[in-house]
């Protein structure tokens, strides 16, 4: 569960821009944490329907807790993979 270090190299393999690279793995990290959120509400809930506005529920006994792999690791190690696919929007003018 541990992140090896990444070399700049096969960023630049990966993408034309190291930074582009960065702000790729980290969306997909934030999408991991997303998902995370609402498989727990709805493990929680059961399959009431759940609104935007429902408060996300607390840990409630710290003796359950399971550790998970965090997900910037996941986010990363799918990235270096190429699992991750991503393509650039087009401006709009407003």
């Amino acid at each position: 569960m541990s992140l090896a270090p990444l070399s700049i190299r096969d960023l630049e393999q990966r993408t034309k821009n190291v930074y582009e690279a960065v702000v790729v793995m980290a969306q997909r990290s934030k999408q991991i944490i997303h998902q995370r959120l609402v498989d727990k509400a709805l493990d929680e809930e059961g399959t009431e329907e759940l609104s935007a506005l429902d408060p996300i529920p607390e840990e409630k006994d710290p003796d359950e807790y399971i550790e998970m792999e965090k997900p910037t690791t996941i986010a990363i190690d799918e990235f270096m993979a190429d699992k991750v696919k991503w393509h650039y929007v087009d401006k709009i003018e407003v």
